[in-house]
């Protein structure tokens, strides 16, 4: 499915999010795979890296709960 199918979807604006996570975010570990994030107030927010037109959704979570956060913590599942 691409972003084409979604009815309550900008498909420009979700193209220019995705491309903007891209170009302005940081590379970081999600476990062994490389993952650009962005931060925003207080969110992360991040992609799983496909080709912008088979992207159909954006990531997001409270910087507490990434990866490399809880890692730094010692709050990661067993």
């Amino acid at each position: 499915m691409n972003i084409s199918s979604e009815k309550n979807v900008d498909q420009t604006r979700f193209a220019q999010l995705v491309r903007h996570i891209r170009v302005h975010g940081y590379q970081g570990n999600f476990y062994q795979n490389i993952i650009t994030y962005y931060d925003w107030s207080g969110w992360v927010y991040w992609t799983m890296g496909a080709p912008i037109e088979e992207t159909i959704i954006i990531n997001r979570c409270k910087k507490e709960n990434t990866y490399q956060y809880r890692l730094e913590h010692g709050s990661l599942p067993d």
